[in-house]
């Protein structure tokens, strides 16, 4: 599987199949180990931990960034010094690539 993190996601709205679990595992292995599977295999999601609210909050903002740059948005529980990191792909209703590559960017963002 090539780099995730030099791919860019592609415009989804819909009518095409979700990961399958065996696919998504797949995937998965190509993130960081924190990068967790639901267990419906509809989404995947890490928590990060952080010292203060101002590195939770720097980190939220590169998440945003790269978030926006690839048109594919997270979901998001955000407190003083932790951010958890939810992807699925909300039109096809379960996982897709893009999922995968704003994670594998994400994994990218350097902690502080």
């Amino acid at each position: 599987m090539t780099d995730l993190s030099q791919r860019k996601c592609a415009p989804c709205e819909g009518g095409v199949a979700p990961l399958t679990r065996a696919a998504a595992e797949r995937y998965r292995g190509a993130l960081q180990p924190d990068w967790q599977l639901a267990q419906d295999a509809k989404s995947i999601q890490r928590d990060f931990a952080f010292r203060d609210f101002f590195r939770t909050m720097s980190f939220v903002n590169a998440l945003a960034h790269i978030a926006n740059l690839e048109d594919h948005h997270p979901d998001l529980e955000v407190g003083y010094n932790r951010c958890r990191v939810r992807f699925t792909t909300h039109a096809i209703k379960g996982l897709s690539e893009n999922d995968f590559i704003c994670a594998a960017k994400i994994d990218l963002i350097p902690l502080i």
